[in-house]
């Protein structure tokens, strides 16, 4: 590691200008940034300084990179094994079929249309054509009923701003339709195939001269359109709004029958939501009777607060079947007749252990229900009207990424992927009444042997005594002696699930740099319900973090590694995990790989749609609140190891914090200001500072949160943060 030290210790940090004028009071609480004066000017992405601070960042990086010897070796054998085809399952509109399809190294996937599942595949829609360097993304899509258009949105380097564009399917002519500043939005048709439905905010003032993704402000008032085939955006109907309350949100959804349009509104992201209907074809002038006044639709208010999540599965006319974890944490499916609404009715009842992941109506009167248990997927047929058990559809152990099926169709697709599948896309015909499930497409990737590699999954007590599951992918036979490389990667937020799937560079460290791989799945995620996140949220959020350092620890006390082997890595959420973790244990880790993380936890809800948050996080503004989130805030709460700990020879394991900076879900002034942080706390600030360990931002250029990067962006990611890994961990090539 002497060797490694000398790079930290040579490097020249580039210096943030301080602002002595910097005072906060977070109740009573002076002056909690005394250390950070400089880090308010790094909230403004326009400024000349934070561009310069920025611009030299990126240059001591790339200066770090070049000493990684296996950078090139990783983006080689990453670009081989990535080179092959990848689908999605099939779905089906009209009398049509539609799958997306990457042959290998495109920048994006492709949409394509075929008139059966034999027959002749049409390209209808190549994102690749739209950019030269594959930075605009398809982000999302929908299909009319008759399969006669394509509403698609495009999103421009990762931004969560979108574009909205019609193509018609026939001739694959794009009209002129074109709907701008939508975000966070769904596009659902009406059956008539006269337009959709979409949420928007409002357009910015006419002299912001705007780089989309850049911005910092926040996202308020959304709200719902229907736009009409062949129109100008301006003429779109204004269908709901709320200006009495600015942070809500909505999604809307016609349903099957094409009768209902269902509004669901949310605070925040916990999961909670309201649910409004309206009977469009009872509208006596129907939706064109709107356009050009200025009435709202007359939604029917069914549920009318926050206290639990629906969200509706299939109808029969006004007989409804929600799921929701209204008084239950794994959730159920209940039943409500619009005309008695008061009265609901269970279907399925909350399982005593398992999580109610999806429920999709199939084949009539039937449903396909899928169920987390202890983090790896089961799937069911049970009868819709009832809730009974029908059939079990055997899976591996893995993960169900996608479900295509419509409750007209007796056939319907599953995507299924595990650490160690690349990927199978299931067919599942119930016309016999016994399920007939067989392989439509296997994804294989050329050279990649499953039969090297093992996975197990341990359930690891944390400082609770709370038994916290974790997967442990590793080359088969592998001596428990503490010499092994080790990646240990988590999130635990937002009721998010972290499921096994396949990952090409981590199967890359594995083979050729002999690492160990391990998902801890900890709490504030999804793995065992409502409760599960909630035990990580909030007051509780220090749970997160105890549970990931007791995994960490696991893994040193188990012989895979030791802490100058052991890598953490998170994204968003997961990367206040890293930052939070190496502030409170940076004697536990000898890399850290921090993503896109919320860094300031006393200011994030401040920018774009960081105010959704607030029901994880909490907010500063409130004082005990502020109590819960000053303790763990990971720019915050960056120590000199070695003063609080002047015995023990202890400093920040090498880390690089990574961002992007069209990333306006979580903007870049977190990292920024963590790096300036972490660099003038640690290293700038101190004479001989012990801290050699490297302090390092990887900035990405055109690029957001992670979503519609093109495959190169994602290849050159990954080889320079393993390599950095590989490098900070002694770790060698392995042919």
């Amino acid at each position: 590691m002497g060797s490694l030290g000398a790079v930290g210790g040579s490097l020249q940090y580039p210096l943030a200008r301080r602002d002595e004028s910097v005072v906060d009071d977070y109740h009573g609480t002076q002056n909690v940034t005394e250390k950070l004066k400089f880090v308010v000017r790094l909230e403004d992405p326009d400024a000349q300084e934070v561009k310069e601070f920025v611009e030299k960042q990126v240059d001591l990086t790339e200066s770090v990179l070049r000493t990684c010897d296996t950078r090139e070796k990783l983006r080689e054998t990453i670009t081989k094994l990535f080179d092959h085809p990848r689908f999605d399952a099939p779905f089906r509109r009209g009398d049509k079929y539609f799958y997306f399809h990457n042959t290998g190294l495109q920048a994006q996937k492709v949409l394509y249309v075929q008139d059966s599942l034999d027959g002749k595949a049409e390209i209808l829609l190549d994102p690749n054509g739209l950019s030269e360097d594959g930075t605009v993304s398809l982000s999302t899509c929908s299909v009319s009923e008759d399969a006669k258009y394509l509403a698609y949105g495009l999103s421009s380097s990762g931004s969560d701003w979108v574009t909205i564009k019609v193509m018609r399917v026939e001739d694959m002519r794009v009209e002129t339709d074109t709907l701008s500043w939508v975000k966070f939005s769904g596009i659902s048709w009406t059956h008539d195939s006269k337009g959709f439905f979409y949420c928007r905010y409002p357009a910015p003032k006419e002299d912001e001269k705007l780089d989309a993704g850049t911005e910092t402000n926040s996202n308020l008032n959304h709200e719902l359109y229907y736009h009409f085939l062949g129109t100008d955006q301006s003429q779109d109907v204004l269908c709901w709004k709320d200006p009495d309350n600015p942070k809500h949100m909505f999604g809307a959804d016609v349903t099957d029958d094409g009768k209902y349009i269902l509004l669901y509104i949310s605070e925040s992201c916990e999961e909670v939501n309201k649910v409004y209907h309206c009977d469009i074809t009872s509208l006596p002038g129907g939706l064109e009777g709107f356009r050009g006044g200025k009435d709202l639709l007359p939604f029917i208010k069914l549920v009318d607060n926050f206290d639990a999540r629906y969200h509706a599965i299939a109808n029969d006319d006004t007989l409804f079947t929600f799921m929701t974890n209204k008084d239950a944490p794994k959730y159920k499916l209940v039943q409500v007749d619009l005309k008695e609404p008061s009265t609901w009715t269970v279907v399925i009842e909350e399982a005593e252990k398992d999580v109610l992941e999806s429920a999709c109506a199939v084949n009539g009167n039937q449903i396909l229900v899928s169920y987390l248990s202890d983090v790896k997927y089961v799937l069911q047929i049970r009868d819709l009207k009832t809730g009974s058990f029908l059939h079990n559809l055997p899976i591996d152990i893995g993960s169900v990424l996608d479900i295509s099926a419509r409750r007209q169709d007796s056939t319907f697709f599953i995507g299924f992927t595990s650490f160690l599948t690349p990927g199978i896309i299931y067919q599942c015909n119930l016309e016999a009444g016994v399920p007939d499930m067989r392989i439509f497409r296997e994804i294989v990737v050329p050279g990649f042997d499953r039969t090297e590699f093992c996975v197990d999954q341990v359930f690891v007590p944390s400082k609770d005594g709370t038994k916290i599951p974790m997967f442990i992918v590793a080359r088969k036979n592998i001596p428990m002696d503490g010499s092994h490389p080790c990646l240990l990667y988590g999130y635990g937020g937002f009721n998010i699930s972290i499921t096994p799937s396949f990952s090409i560079s981590r199967m890359v460290l594995s083979r050729h740099l002999g690492a160990v791989f391990c998902i801890a799945n900890i709490r504030g995620g999804g793995e065992y319900g409502q409760e599960w996140h909630k035990a990580g949220s909030l007051a509780k959020k220090q749970n997160c973090f105890d549970d990931f350092i007791s995994a960490a620890e696991y893994l040193v006390s188990a012989g895979y590694t030791q802490p100058r082997k052991l890598c953490i890595e998170g994204g968003s959420n997961g990367g206040l995990l890293v930052g939070a973790c190496i502030n409170q244990r940076p004697d536990l880790f000898g890399c850290a790989l921090a993503h896109v993380g919320v860094m300031d936890i006393l200011r994030f809800h401040k920018f774009t749609i960081g105010h959704a948050w607030t029901s994880d996080y909490g907010c500063s503004e409130k004082e005990e609140e502020f109590r819960w989130q000053i303790k763990y805030s990971p720019l915050h709460n960056v120590r000199r190891p070695w003063e609080q700990h002047p015995d023990l020879p202890c400093q920040y394991p090498a880390t690089m914090i990574l961002t992007a900076d069209h990333d306006d879900r979580v903007v870049p002034l977190h990292s920024l200001k963590l790096l300036a942080t972490m660099q003038y706390v640690l290293c700038t600030s101190v004479e001989k500072s012990p801290q050699t360990n490297p302090l390092i931002g990887r900035i990405e250029c055109k690029a957001g949160h992670g979503a519609g990067r093109p495959t190169q962006k994602m290849i050159d990611e990954a080889a320079d943060r393993y390599s950095f890994m590989a490098k900070m961990l002694g770790a060698s090539w392995i042919e």
